[in-house]
């Protein structure tokens, strides 16, 4: 685990927007939807990359949903259905998760643990980001994904 700073990130991808409990199902489907439309994306800057986006605590409705994007240098001419997300630049705790979607609970509740543990608070009206190098639907639905926890 580790404290890291990024810079300002412009996403382009597809919002899901569901209850709680069928996240874990509808973002693999957005993500296979995004791998199939990833081409029409102008000025992305890696295509393997995916980068989720989302709030934990009271955000806007606008804010909302879950973000499965890939980053671009600039917006120009998005496709339709697809959706812009500024993140701006932020502070993070960090912890790569390998496994299932279904047991990335357990690496977040270890990364929160020791954000505790180390005095650090987490900021839950920002955006949080979920960053994978390869991120094509996998038969083995094991993925290495860094999960990224906004802090002070």
């Amino acid at each position: 685990m580790r404290v890291v700073q990024l810079e300002s990130k412009k996403l382009v991808g597809i919002r899901v927007v569901c209850e709680g409990d069928q996240y874990v199902n509808e973002i693999p489907k957005a993500a296979k939807k995004l791998e199939e439309q990833v081409l029409k994306i102008k000025n992305v800057i890696d295509p393997n990359k995916m980068i989720g986006g989302f709030v934990v605590g009271d955000y806007l409705d606008e804010e909302d949903g879950y973000w499965v994007c890939v980053e671009v240098e600039e917006y120009d001419e998005i496709p339709a259905g697809m959706v812009t997300l500024t993140v701006p630049e932020q502070r993070y705790a960090v912890i790569t998760h390998t496994g299932s979607n279904r047991e990335i609970r357990n690496s977040y509740e270890a990364l929160h643990h020791w954000i505790n543990e180390n005095g650090l608070e987490r900021v839950l009206n920002a955006w949080h980001l979920e960053i994978t190098k390869n991120w094509r639907i996998q038969e083995s639905n094991s993925y290495e994904i860094d999960l990224y926890d906004t802090i002070k």
